[in-house]
């Protein structure tokens, strides 16, 4: 699964279009659950891991539903408790510091950043 992280600009062919750091975070879940569950079934999908996700930095109107797009990285980082994740990373805002700021945390991580 590829997600699309951002409020205005739409996503490509083949990507999920999220909107909110909140609804982020619930795709990002639901895709976990589902392959545990095709794990359980004897039938591994990997298609349903999150393999790519391209973040926006600023929210715009959606700023009050999870905050910037860079409080999805922060909550990742959490959730992986600084491990590595198979995830790639592209930053596709016109931000520069928060792009900066955004990538900091790929790096600190050891996450994988495709420019």
């Amino acid at each position: 699964m590829k997600l699309w992280i951002d409020d205005v600009r739409p996503a490509p062919e083949g990507y999920v279009w999220c909107k909110s750091v909140n609804e982020a975070k619930d795709a990002i879940v639901n895709a976990n659950a589902a392959f545990v569950a095709s794990c359980k079934s004897g039938l591994p999908n990997e298609s349903l891991l999150v393999e790519f996700i391209s973040l926006d930095h600023d929210a715009g109107e959606y700023v009050s539903d999870g905050g910037d797009y860079i409080r999805l990285l922060d909550w990742l980082e959490w959730l992986y408790g600084g491990k590595g994740t198979h995830t790639k990373f592209h930053i596709h805002s016109m931000n520069p510091v928060g792009a900066e700021n955004m990538r900091r945390i790929i790096e600190r991580n050891g996450w994988k950043e495709v420019k």
